[in-house]
């Protein structure tokens, strides 16, 4: 049985932590062991990342960036690698991963190379007279990240690529559950990076507050649950670090009566089920006119019946697989179980076999706005169903939940278009699609889906300060 190590100043590190078992969501066996860090660890860790920090810092551009290609490369010359553990740790369908997943990490790494040559400041001028000011853009230092299990190497790129662009250090802790990719890209970055630029501690939720509360690092990072940034951000603030925060969404998709309804159905449903719906921006609640309510709703259950199987990672056909443990997955069931009386469900709402975490995809209809279903992230293959009459009540419905990571609205006139974009409380628009993702735009919500940008030049610039110099020209 294999036992992941941290990696730590550039070298694979035992623990002498407890070991915990990382589970197969597909069998519910043990196919490995993965420590959980003590505290002196973690403290080597961040040692290392300052040590690494005061020369990391002094690198220029031009070499941040022949790094991240450089490792960008050898992901992409590992990229079968990697999806064999990806899918190991998740239980994701193994036939689309490359593609899906680990072609998106290189990307996103290449395009983090190219924004590390872009760390400038406004242009030097006189504001007042015999002074010349102007504005350096400095790395923070010490970066403390924190990534979830639903994509755990898209994650991990999301927070490591930046903060190194800029001259940061990185000290990062993966799920308990999905640790594999992230211990292998450090191994990978061990031959590319100086020691100490990136550094991987293993762990559970007390090895992440450990992290998040240590005094070494000047941002905190994370991408997680709602109860998790709330956490971070009350420990965070004690010593006024900065935080970063991606967390929950309760994404709508406003089908209005003009909509491609062919493109509508395909498209909702591939963004609602998408990973076992275990994506923060994934389709979960759908506005439809009521004139279309039942129409769309026979859709929705056919394509899903058609086209969105559940099964194991080698099955071909499957669509998405398991959920990501026996916990998750009595999570979901009971949102199902504690539906109201006026709640029906459409298709799906039970467990699929006796061995693993499958879960049926699911469509629920006859929601009310104050249901739990409505109100709450199910973080699953969960899709719920409203019925609305006027425009703005379908805006009221949609921003009327405490999330605003994503939405979608579905039509063909274009002023109607413009102007949910702009009224929609949401950090993400699409307009007639849901869910593709670009590295060069940001990605990040309002209200309970936290703050801070991931992806794009938005992203890269919260891992930077800004600095004033004013120099006398006397």
């Amino acid at each position: 049985m294999k036992t992941l190590s941290n990696v730590v100043d550039g070298v694979s590190t035992p623990s002498t932590g407890r070991l915990l078992e990382l589970v197969s969501p597909v069998t519910g066996e043990v196919y490995g062991q993965a420590p959980c860090s003590t505290e002196e660890e973690v403290d080597a860790a961040f040692a290392a990342a300052s040590r690494a920090f005061a020369s990391w810092r002094l690198t220029t551009p031009a070499q941040r960036q022949l790094a991240l290609f450089r490792l960008a490369d050898a992901l992409a010359d590992h990229a079968e690698e990697f999806a064999d553990l990806e899918s190991e740790d998740t239980g994701k369908p193994r036939a689309t991963l490359v593609a899906d997943e680990i072609d998106q990490s290189v990307d996103q790494l290449r395009f983090f190379a190219g924004a590390a040559r872009d760390l400038d400041g406004r242009a030097a001028a006189e504001y007042a007279e015999g002074f010349t000011s102007y504005v350096r853009r400095e790395p923070i230092g010490v970066v403390a990240q924190v990534t979830p299990w639903n994509y755990p190497l898209n994650m991990a790129i999301w927070k490591i690529a930046p903060a190194i662009a800029a001259g940061n250090t990185v000290v990062l802790k993966p799920s308990e559950t999905t640790p594999q990719t992230t211990v292998r890209l450090a191994e990978l970055a061990a031959g590319i990076l100086p020691p100490g630029v990136l550094n991987v501690v293993l762990g559970d939720r007390e090895t992440g507050r450990a992290l998040v509360e240590h005094p070494i690092p000047q941002l905190v990072a994370i991408t997680g649950s709602v109860r998790a940034g709330m956490q971070v951000a009350e420990s965070a603030a004690r010593q006024v670090k900065r935080v970063h925060l991606e967390l929950g969404g309760k994404a709508p998709a406003i089908v209005f009566p003009d909509a491609d309804l062919d493109a509508a159905t395909a498209g909702i449903a591939q963004a609602a089920f998408f990973n076992a719906g275990q994506d923060c921006t994934a389709a979960t609640r759908v506005l439809v006119h009521s004139s279309l309510h039942d129409e769309l709703v026979g859709r929705l259950v056919a394509y899903v019946r058609e086209n969105v199987k559940v099964g194991a990672p080698d099955d071909p056909e499957a669509f998405f697989g398991p959920v990501n443990n026996p916990d998750q997955l009595a999570r979901v069931q009971g949102f199902v179980d504690r539906l109201p009386a006026h709640a029906r469900v459409a298709t799906g709402g039970h467990r699929v076999g006796d061995t693993g975490s499958f879960f049926a995809p699911t469509i629920v209809t006859g929601l009310r706005q104050d249901d739990e279903l409505v109100q709450q992230e199910v973080f699953g293959p969960v899709l719920a169903v409203q019925a609305f009459d006027e425009e703005a009540e379908a805006l009221e419905m949609a921003n009327g939940v405490p999330y605003a990571l994503a939405a979608s609205v579905w039509t063909r006139e274009h002023g109607r278009a413009l102007r949910f974009s702009r009224d929609l409380d949401f950090g993400c628009v699409w307009i007639n699609a849901h869910i593709p993702f670009v590295s060069d735009m940001p990605h990040g919500g309002f209200k309970h889906s936290g703050y801070g940008k991931d992806l794009s030049v938005y992203g890269f610039e919260d891992y930077t300060r800004l600095k004033h110099v004013m120099s006398s020209l006397a």
